[in-house]
């Protein structure tokens, strides 16, 4: 991982890394995070959420949120999504965790390739989940925040195992919807929901 290119001419000037979870899913939220780590405590084994282990993602959680200066999540909802379109809804996450954090950062790293409105300056960074470390722990608190969610919709819907896929288009999840019907929850401008809205309304 490779942070060189961040160059840090004050002691003071803070980065706060960005990223999300829950861009592909059917079902459930979109979830930002937000992170500013303290160059005083380094923290072991940050990576990719993606790459990592459920166990190691919970257990490094925890450890940025203790060691951090601060951390924020940012969360917009199905119906969010659904109005404004994955990426808008991401976007509006984002915002929103930066937004919440205890100390407003000198400039934000976003992950990916755009950057949401933001009061102070911003650099989109792609794949900088694997690439920058405060993006990479924005990453881990992002997803374990967001399979939170999801693990309390299985809970609330116990026929939808989405504490195993998490509301992503698996083969379990799709049987389950074929089954069952689609929720609440379900995002109905994704496929197969939005195909299946159409066909509907057409037939009236």
């Amino acid at each position: 991982m490779n942070d060189a290119f961040i160059v840090k001419t004050n002691p003071f000037f803070f980065f706060a890394g960005v990223d999300e979870a829950g861009r592909g899913p059917l079902a459930g939220p979109v979830v930002a995070a937000a992170v500013i780590l303290d160059p005083k405590r380094h923290i072991e084994g940050l990576a990719d959420s993606k790459i990592l282990s459920e166990s190691k993602r919970v257990s490094l959680a925890l450890t940025i949120k203790t060691d951090a200066l601060c951390w924020s999540v940012g969360i917009a909802s199905v119906e969010e999504i659904d109005e404004l379109n994955i990426l808008q809804a991401t976007l509006l996450a984002m915002q929103r965790a930066i937004n919440s954090l205890a100390i407003q950062p000198d400039e934000a790293l976003i992950d990916g390739n755009c950057i949401p409105k933001l009061l102070m300056p911003a650099k989109a960074i792609v794949k900088g989940d694997s690439k920058v470390k405060v993006i990479s722990a924005a990453s881990i608190v992002a997803k374990v925040e967001r399979d939170k969610i999801m693990v309390d919709y299985h809970k609330q819907y116990p026929d939808y195992s989405f504490h195993l896929h998490k509301g992503y288009g698996t083969k379990q999840h799709l049987n389950e919807i074929g089954k069952f019907g689609f929720l609440t929850i379900h995002r109905k401008t994704f496929n197969p929901f939005r195909t299946l809205i159409l066909q509907q309304n057409a037939s009236f």
